[in-house]
């Protein structure tokens, strides 16, 4: 956030619990709103560009401070009706109360800064944002977590018939509080089916009183439910995410029978076992206990095979957009080699296999690449092929050298962006472009300035809404040797 504060002087003496009158200017990478009182910069939680509202000073730091909404005392121009009543309290679509032609402008706008401050390029060449096919209801996957401390709601705490059991939910982390689960009830990022799947699961749990896992006594079989879905076949996969506590083997059948028979549209259900003690939805082990185990989706011309812990994009229409832009940027000859960093189930590799001669895929997660592979033969795909293994040991110059130096680099990593080991690997390997997808911003931008200081440029950014309704923003960028 302090790269937003060294443009301006502190000349106001803030003070932690002060309240004062702010007005909101725009929104920061992550969605909270930028006020400055006198020169000085505050982030507010909860507020919109263009409200005036009263805050309370939550935290000071040198060069900012952090505040929260007291009243909203002038609505936004640009404020809508949010469309689910968790609004304000889940930690997914915090932005349901801004106009979505403004939620495609301020993320633009944070593309811009992040690469103007944290990167290093005053003027950079960033498209306006692509919107997202469809704004609710896009997600094919989401994840769930079951949790003993449940939140109690604003509607609760007005009104006292509402009765639910506070040592039970199943849902979305509230936000901030990673000890506490919002119930879900509706929710207008995945497909409503999935939502009434989420409440059938939710009541036989509650009627058989299964133990839920805490991280706190590390004691439960219940970790999450997953539901995937593909978009355009219409196949569902239902993940349990388990401990290995307890003998429940007869109660996960009798689930599984009662969800088969009430929602069929259900192709595939699994169990993923863990008792790692981190709060992550991946199983040590998987167990198939109806269907195949996996589902289907298609991008463009391609069909793609999805296990439960693959990696692929939540919006599967977005997905299209975003793929046509790579392809776009990359201006392919057809006589590339091409190395698809980070390459997941193989979705890029495959959707711009006839448009180079050879793409070769880098990817750790071993059933991502089982599934690469497995969508290669689905699609009669041969000049593809992945690589399994961390990038610090798959890249060196030596193992591209045997395998064929890339013309082009296609980099789409998680959220925490590349290593520094990793970009120095993308500079030996000498491409003379780079196409760098990023779902963060701030952490491309940083990867941004280093390639750029070892003898490439930025050439153009186009942001693409993958992840309407949240602070989240996708991006394509072209990056040329010099």
């Amino acid at each position: 956030m302090t790269k937003y504060c060294m443009e301006v002087e502190n000349t106001t003496p803030i003070k932690r619990g002060q309240e004062y009158e702010v007005s909101v200017d725009k929104l920061a990478f992550g969605g909270k709103g930028i006020a400055k009182l006198n020169g000085y910069v505050i982030f507010v939680e909860n507020a919109i560009p263009g409200q005036k509202v009263k805050v309370r000073i939550t935290r000071k730091r040198q060069g900012f401070a952090e505040a929260r909404v007291l009243e909203i005392l002038e609505n936004s121009k640009d404020s809508v009706q949010p469309k689910c009543f968790h609004f304000g309290e889940c930690g997914g679509c915090r932005f349901q109360n801004l106009a979505y032609n403004v939620q495609l402008e301020q993320k633009r706008l944070q593309v811009i800064e992040s690469i103007q401050h944290i990167g290093g390029i005053p003027d950079p060449r960033v498209f306006e944002t692509i919107a997202s096919p469809d704004k609710y209801f896009y997600r094919n996957k989401m994840e769930f977590s079951f949790g003993r401390n449940r939140w109690v709601t604003k509607l609760e705490i007005d009104d006292d018939s509402i009765m639910k059991p506070k040592d039970f939910a199943l849902g979305m982390h509230v936000r901030g509080r990673y000890d506490k689960i919002l119930d879900i009830d509706e929710c207008y990022l995945q497909s409503e089916l999935c939502v009434d799947i989420l409440n059938r699961v939710k009541a036989f749990v509650l009627e058989t009183e299964m133990p839920i896992y805490s991280t706190i006594d590390h004691i439960g079989f219940w970790r999450h439910l997953v539901i995937r879905e593909g978009k355009s076949t219409g196949q569902m996969l239902v993940n349990f995410v388990t401990t290995s506590q307890g003998k429940c083997d007869d109660f996960i059948q009798s689930l599984v029978k009662i969800l088969v028979t009430e929602f069929p549209e259900i192709t595939t259900i699994v169990q993923n076992i863990t008792d790692r003690k981190a709060e992550v939805a991946l199983g040590e082990r998987e167990i198939v206990l109806h269907g195949s185990g996996v589902i289907n989706e298609k991008i463009g011309e391609n069909f793609y095979q999805i296990s439960a812990n693959s990696f692929f994009q939540t919006n599967t229409s977005g997905a299209g957009l975003l793929y046509s832009k790579i392809t776009e940027f990359a201006d392919f000859s057809g006589n590339e080699i091409v190395y698809d960093l980070y390459a997941g189930a193989g979705s890029i590799s495959l959707y711009i296999s006839n448009k180079v001669k050879e793409v070769i895929g880098f990817e750790i997660v071993a059933d991502a690449v089982k599934d690469a592979n497995k969508n290669s033969d689905l699609n009669k795909i041969s000049n593809c092929s992945f690589i399994a293994g961390d990038l610090k040991d798959t890249l060196e110059i030596d193992v591209a050298q045997k395998i064929g130096l890339p013309d082009i680099l296609i980099i789409d990593p998680p959220r925490p962006g590349l290593h520094e080991d990793v970009v120095e690997m993308v500079v030996k390997l000498s491409p003379q472009k780079i196409v760098y997808v990023s779902c963060n911003p701030t952490t491309f931008a940083r990867d941004l300035k280093l390639i750029c200081e070892s003898g490439y440029k930025l050439i153009k950014v186009q942001p693409v809404d993958m992840f309407p309704m949240t602070p989240h923003i996708e991006l394509v960028s072209l990056i040329e040797k010099n």
